[in-house]
């Protein structure tokens, strides 16, 4: 499985931004979770976000705690889930980024989750609640494994909170779009546009744009700002809860694709 930054420079050397779509593991079913990854890939895919379902998702809109509920209602475990990325991993293209709160984490061994999901076939890592003054716990034994950390950056961080931020993050910089939860918003805020020119004067690191696009215009908005990856989560979470799913998160990858490429 290529890494995720090796993924992203290997589109940026060709021109091209990428496209990370999010689902959560379980929801409806860890059967249709190995579905939706395998769909995803061969439509329009370049990495995807697979979130381990959590009690208390603080960082989670609506949508993804409702999806979240769900999956543990059904059962969903760490284990079963990366059950699930070890079984489907080998067929992917796109590198899976798993999506976890610090505390189940700590709870098992900062090291011994970290060699587990990296053997279970996942490469890159988002903690939405880890404090950046203790990201250092992470980030180093996950580069000694081969897990990259990706650390997100909010609308209200000051500059020098953004430099260092930047200057710690594995794999690429994730900008959050809007204060607040993850959820489906009907426009992308302007000052995503000026953070992404403040970020690229402090680092040459590829940067994602997530927490709200939901369409492919807001897709292919932050792209031209000059983002390298938009991410999308609520919306592809909704569609695949609805009776034809599948069928849901095919056509919105595949619209969200059609909508980034560069000529």
């Amino acid at each position: 499985m290529v890494s995720v930054s090796a993924r992203l420079e290997e589109l940026r050397a060709k021109g091209q931004a990428a496209l990370i779509p999010f689902i959560t593991a379980g929801d409806p079913d860890l059967e249709t979770t190995i579905k939706a990854l395998r769909l995803l890939d061969r439509n329009g895919a370049d990495l995807i976000e697979l979130g381990i379902p959590y009690s208390d998702p603080l960082a989670d809109g609506p949508v993804i705690q409702a999806a979240a509920t769900r999956a543990l209602q059904k059962g969903t475990t760490l284990a079963k889930v990366l059950e699930v990325v070890r079984t489907v991993s080998p067929e992917l293209r796109s590198p899976i980024i798993l999506f976890a709160y610090y505390n189940p984490i700590l709870n098992l061994g900062v090291e011994q989750f970290l060699q587990q999901i990296y053997d279970a076939g996942a490469r890159g890592l988002v903690v939405p609640d880890l404090p950046l003054e203790e990201s250092h716990v992470l980030l180093e034994p996950a580069a000694a494994i081969g897990i990259e950390v990706i650390l997100l950056v909010a609308p209200t961080s000051p500059p020098e909170r953004l430099a260092a931020i930047a200057a710690k993050s594995q794999g690429f910089i994730y900008l959050v779009s809007a204060t607040g939860v993850t959820g489906i918003r009907t426009q992308v805020a302007k000052n995503v546009k000026t953070m992404l020119e403040s970020l690229r004067t402090m680092t040459d690191k590829p940067i994602g744009v997530g927490f709200g696009i939901s369409q492919p215009a807001q897709a292919h908005q932050v792209i031209e700002w000059g983002a390298d990856a938009a991410i999308v989560g609520s919306a592809m979470v909704k569609r695949l809860a609805e009776p034809d799913g599948l069928a849901e998160i095919v056509d919105l990858c595949s619209s969200l694709k059609r909508a980034i490429l560069r000529d």
